[in-house]
């Protein structure tokens, strides 16, 4: 961790801490604060954007933990998040099973359905093994829109409200509280995982694999165990979305998804616990900019063709992105490492 100048850790409680100085903690809490008071000042519309991106915080710290500590590369993340759902959405809504061990089977699915996909990167790596995940999430997709009498195929499934101890989360209010709260816990447990053996294993793998062979980490063991957690984080996405959705669809879960995903780690940072954070957040925010300007800018260009018109908003997503790789290919979570540092320094920087 870095830590303030003259800031020093006597004790190995002291330097496993995630909040170390009295600083931290007072913007912790006020973060906290001011995140768990939000609902009571944000319309509903901003809190079903802050609710989609906290899911998808959940999901693009499994990719993050797969692809950015383990340096497995997947790209079909959206596939196993599907996965999640309808197993979520199935428990739920046609065998009478409550949320929280729906919630908890949607991610071990997931992950064993990982698992299976995850056996060829003993022997592949690198693009060769991207091929193998996206034929993952082509194949989920056509069992799920196939087996109709599981899944109702082509029209999608409902999913019924969340609900623990007869409490059912109903409003986007206080479908926050819970999405929120499992965001957390996810987040907290990756950041947790990072520090640990399993953690130094997944990052030994990923800088040079045939080292760590060489040093005694159990290749096979440990690529599949990535690939279990990455897509059991995953699943609880999935099934955290059905629940707030109240339906799915196969359509919800397309291949740009996980192309998305991607970026966003790239984006927020690989092999961080904020990249996946930030990442979901630049997404999502840029996707809602798009939508909202694209009839601005249909309406300034009324002379071209009606489908080039369309297309403008999609290429200045695109845009945006590439100018955003060129300028900052670290991501933003380096950015903010960059930030703190220089907040440090600056009243000594002149």
């Amino acid at each position: 961790m870095n830590l303030p100048c003259g800031t020093r850790n006597y004790t190995y409680a002291e330097d496993m801490a995630i909040i170390r100085t009295r600083t931290q903690w007072v913007l912790f809490v006020g973060f906290l604060v001011l995140l768990l008071t939000s609902p009571l000042y944000m319309s509903n519309y901003w809190l079903g954007i802050v609710n989609l991106i906290a899911i998808t915080a959940i999901a693009a710290t499994g990719l993050n933990i797969l692809v950015g500590y383990c340096g497995q590369l997947s790209i079909g993340h959206a596939g196993f998040i599907a996965v999640g759902a309808y197993t979520s959405a199935i428990l739920t809504g046609k065998m009478g099973i409550p949320f929280l061990p729906a919630l908890l089977f949607s991610g071990i699915i997931a992950g064993l359905i990982g698992l299976v996909f995850g056996i060829p990167s003993v022997r592949v790596k690198g693009f060769y093994l991207a091929i193998t995940t996206i034929a993952a999430q082509f194949i989920l997709l056509w069992v799920i829109n196939h087996w109709s009498s599981l899944t109702g195929g082509f029209n999608g499934m409902s999913a019924p409200y969340a609900a623990i101890g007869g409490m059912e989360f109903r409003s986007e209010k206080s479908q926050f509280y819970l999405i929120i709260g499992v965001t957390m816990l996810c987040v907290f447990f990756a950041k947790n995982m990072a520090r640990t053996r399993l953690g130094r294993a997944f990052i030994a793998v990923r800088d040079n694999d045939l080292a760590a062979e060489v040093m005694g980490v159990n290749l096979f063991h440990y690529k599949l165990l990535a690939f279990f957690i990455g897509c059991f984080w995953a699943g609880v996405a999935g099934s955290l979305l059905a629940h707030w959705t109240g339906s799915i669809n196969a359509e919800n879960f397309t291949f740009l998804e996980s192309i998305l995903y991607i970026g966003m780690i790239i984006i927020g940072g690989l092999g961080t616990t904020l990249g996946p954070i930030f990442g979901a957040i630049f997404i999502r925010l840029l996707d809602v900019m798009v939508i909202y300007i694209t009839p601005t800018l249909q309406s300034a260009f009324p002379t071209l063709p009606s489908g080039f018109a369309a297309g403008i908003a999609p290429m200045l997503f695109g845009l945006i992105i590439i100018l955003f790789l060129i300028f900052e290919p670290r991501g933003l979570a380096h950015r903010w490492a960059l930030f703190k540092a220089a907040y440090r320094i600056w009243p000594f920087s002149y």
